[in-house]
């Protein structure tokens, strides 16, 4: 017998609940991957290398960055880089180390679906993204990398940009038995991903072929929604354009996980 909306979502809280406690027992242990590593990223690059690039007018490199100082050309393309990482680290990562006998296993023997499993953990998985992108924020706007109050809205923007790496990577995360893939999807899609992104530097630097190819990509997306947002020049058209795309991405990831779930979470 079917079970009502009311009841399926207690069964997803039920599982989101399970990871908040957890996280709760062991949050310290995350802080450094989390929030101190781009911190750090953003304090030694951002404002520390970016003296070195700081537009001025007897360089091209105002026109490059569009008038502004590199700090806040990097600070935001930074926040949504540090949230893809942590949606993969998230998706990926975790889901492939629970999947064999791990805590999905009890829970599958009790009441829940696969699919309350997989959106009470895609649940936390949003809030541990959000958490750690406020965090990464509130160094952002205290080091003067905003530019409007827009800024706010980079913190949705984030989070929407990791949910768009943590849903596809825990749908392919469920059929991982090889650690070692972990490591190759890093060094050849997460790594490439950071370079030639937009994070660092401004795409329009790359080939004219490469641009249409780098345009796909989600952190593209991310790093430029939360880049205008920062700069306070984003409009309404770019905006629903990049959100519409990182939602959708997120929401072929749902889709896919709920099927890699069903099939290798036996009761």
């Amino acid at each position: 017998m079917a079970l009502d909306t009311a009841s399926r979502w207690s069964y997803v809280r039920r599982e989101y609940d399970y990871w908040w406690r957890q996280y709760k027992r062991r949050w310290r242990g995350t802080v450094v991957i989390n929030v101190a590593n781009p911190v750090l990223f953003l304090i030694a690059i951002g404002a520390g290398i970016g003296h070195l690039v700081t537009p001025s007018a007897d360089t091209g490199a105002a026109a490059a960055l569009g008038g502004v100082t590199y700090l806040a050309f990097f600070a935001p393309g930074m926040l949504a880089a540090a949230s893809m990482q942590n949606g993969i680290i998230e998706g990926a990562q975790v889901v492939r180390g629970r999947m064999p006998d791990g805590p999905y296993q009890p829970a599958i023997t009790s009441p829940l679906e696969p699919s309350d499993i997989l959106f009470g953990h895609v649940l936390y998985m949003a809030l541990r993204i959000a958490m750690s992108a406020a965090a990464f924020l509130a160094v952002m706007v205290a080091m003067g990398a905003a530019h409007s109050w827009l800024v706010i809205l980079t913190l949705p923007a984030a989070t929407l940009t990791g949910l768009a790496f943590a849903a596809p990577t825990a749908a392919w995360g469920a059929t991982v038995d090889d650690p070692g893939r972990i490591n190759d999807l890093f060094k050849w899609v997460v790594m490439p991903m950071y370079l030639f992104s937009g994070t660092f530097f401004p795409t329009a630097q790359l080939p004219g072929w490469a641009q249409p190819l780098i345009r796909l990509t989600p952190l593209w997306h991310g790093g430029e929604l939360c880049r205008t947002l920062s700069l306070g020049t984003a409009t309404w058209s770019g905006s629903v354009v990049h959100v519409c795309y990182l939602g959708a991405v997120a929401a072929l990831g749902l889709f896919l996980a709920r099927r890699t779930f069903a099939k290798h979470l036996h009761r």
